[in-house]
């Protein structure tokens, strides 16, 4: 079993006292697609047996007014692994933004499935 294609709720925490965060992913086939109004973000995962781990890179299409200090201005890449069941996923990773390594945790939840 691998993870479920379809359009998921992913809730970002950022951890060791950073501020910040970011919701909403599309999972389909191995590549993650997602955004708001000031970021997108696209990247790949692997996934089977019950646990996945991808890259994602994070970027800023309008001026986000300081909305995501961390993120503002700067290509964010990130490496993550965790674990899914049939509706719901979930892990831990490092985001690098500029010379800042960041520890971050989500939760993703399956809204609609393809």
């Amino acid at each position: 079993m691998t993870i479920r294609n379809g359009l998921y709720h992913i809730r970002i925490e950022m951890l060791d006292g950073v501020q910040g965060g970011n919701q909403g992913v599309m999972l389909r086939d191995g590549a993650m697609r997602g955004g708001d109004s000031f970021f997108f973000a696209y990247g790949s995962y692997t996934s089977a047996d019950g646990k996945w781990k991808g890259e994602l890179t994070n970027e800023e299409h309008s001026h986000s007014f300081d909305e995501r200090p961390v993120w503002g201005r700067k290509v964010v890449t990130m490496g993550f692994s965790g674990t899914y069941a049939d509706e719901t996923a979930c892990g831990e990773g490092i985001a690098l933004a500029g010379k800042q390594s960041i520890r971050f945790k989500g939760n993703l939840r399956l809204l609609v499935p393809d």
